[in-house]
């Protein structure tokens, strides 16, 4: 066949053409087929993409509960197995107003729990919750702060009692947009609460060593800014008041790898959430399967190294497999180990 039929039988979109499936397809996904350059690089034999991170880190993999279909499908020492055999050195649990982490629970379940993870050799990384958000510590509602705080130092509790130092704690929130029924708090309002709920819950977990880590959240509208975090963590002089850092929550306006230098030494646990800034959805449907996104992964781990950074990094997301559950965990975990030079 001659080169003028090869060229002839090549499909040619014109620029109007290109523009349209760029935006349904992606330009990546179009050269990868021949019908775009790839960004205008080209492809040769010295030119090929990095299959493995340039060195190996010594993080550690954990992943949240929340990965799992929990408790529909699978019970926690069936999770907490799954996790282990998929190669985690912790799983993140989340404590709620039923099932096994709940004020149903005391301390007796959860030394429970606790013999459970040990006897199939995985560390619980850290106790998580949605209860901040019907129940804020900086709400209008008094009766809904009261709650929140009462939850707040159950949570400490379960936390130690789990045999972790890590508890993720929502300071507070100026809006929730899934709420309509919430009264927006006026900033400085919030931030007083905030600070005054975090002095409160304070003395119990420096007595119970627990660490209360804040963690960044956008769509509270507090806390908005490295330099914001900062002042408000340090203010508090305690070792227990650390920094939950969230990797996915910062990608919607901001970029995960800019903070991480900032917070420093203050960040004592990690959600990596993957989150791609080429969509338009702004609820917890934007985040995705670990590396389906546009993190800019390699100088975010690099990042958390320069900073000294060498604990769990946990895999957050809200949307177990519908089939095959178990293919997210073990995904993730090899994800992760890419990510990480193990692979």
């Amino acid at each position: 066949m001659s080169s003028r039929k090869q060229e002839s039988s090549t499909p040619y979109l014109g620029r109007r053409e290109l523009l349209s499936y760029t935006a349904a397809f992606g330009t990546a996904f179009l050269a990868r087929q021949g019908l775009a350059a790839p960004d205008g690089v080209p492809v040769t034999a010295g030119n090929t993409l990095t299959s493995q991170a340039s060195k190996r880190y010594d993080m550690k993999k954990s992943i949240n509960l929340w990965a799992f279909p929990y408790p529909d499908r699978m019970n926690l020492t069936q999770c907490l197995q799954l996790a282990k055999d998929a190669g985690f050195d912790g799983i993140e649990l989340n404590y709620d107003l039923v099932n096994d982490l709940s004020p149903n629970s005391g301390t007796k379940e959860f030394h429970d729990i606790r013999r459970e993870a040990e006897r199939i050799g995985i560390a619980i990384s850290g106790v998580c919750s949605f209860l901040f958000w019907p129940y804020p510590l900086t709400s209008n509602d008094p009766a809904e702060r009261e709650r929140g705080m009462e939850l707040a130092s159950k949570m400490t509790q379960a936390a130690h009692d789990l045999g972790t130092e890590n508890l993720l704690v929502v300071p507070g929130a100026v809006h929730m947009p899934w709420r309509e029924d919430h009264d927006p708090t006026p900033n400085d309002v919030c931030d007083r609460r905030a600070r005054e709920a975090i002095g409160k819950l304070l003395p119990q977990a420096e007595k119970l060593k627990v660490h209360l880590n804040m963690e960044n959240i956008f769509f509270n509208g507090f806390l908005m800014s490295p330099g914001e975090m900062v002042d408000f963590v340090d203010s508090f002089d305690s070792e227990y008041v650390q920094v939950h850092f969230d990797t996915g929550n910062i990608m919607e306006y901001q970029f995960p790898e800019h903070w991480i230098p900032i917070l420093g030494k203050r960040i004592k646990n990690v959600h990596l959430k993957e989150y791609t800034k080429k969509g338009t959805d702004h609820s917890l449907q934007a985040f995705r399967p670990l590396l389906d996104g546009t993190t800019n992964w390699p100088a975010v781990i690099e990042a958390f190294a320069e900073v000294g950074y060498d604990q769990y990094l946990t895999f957050e997301y809200f949307h177990p497999y519908q089939h095959y559950p178990e293919a997210l965990v073990h995904q993730t975990s090899d994800s992760l180990d890419r990510l990480l030079g193990r692979k």
